[in-house]
């Protein structure tokens, strides 16, 4: 059974940086490719990165291209997201999942972004 647990979030300035973790357990995690997914208040679920198994590739769409990177620690069971130069338009639930449409994801980390 897929269980994944994000952490991380918080309340940061226009500029700033956060690291978002998800330890996941119950499946085969270095076999899975990886996602993380954000919703953003009265909005769906949209797809922020993911990564392949073993973590060699990684993708990203153009609204956080070059401020956000994905990556993954196999030994630990662990994806994580390194989130620089976040802006107001980056506040949202933040998840991770086994697909871009949120599939297994927990109970998701708040990501504020506002002075």
């Amino acid at each position: 059974q897929v269980q994944l647990v994000e952490s991380g979030g918080g309340l940061v300035q226009p500029g700033g940086s956060l690291r978002l973790s998800c330890a996941a357990s119950g499946f085969a995690f270095n076999i899975y490719a990886m996602f993380w997914v954000r919703q953003a208040p009265g909005k769906g679920l949209e797809w922020v990165a993911n990564i392949s198994p073993g973590g060699g590739r990684t993708y990203y769409p153009d609204s956080v291209k070059g401020r956000f990177t994905i990556s993954r620690d196999d030994a630990k069971n662990t994806l994580y997201l390194q989130m620089n130069s976040l802006k107001p338009d980056d506040t949202a639930i933040y998840y991770c999942s086994i697909d871009d449409h949120g599939t297994g994801r927990g109970q998701g980390t708040q990501v504020t972004v506002s002075s």
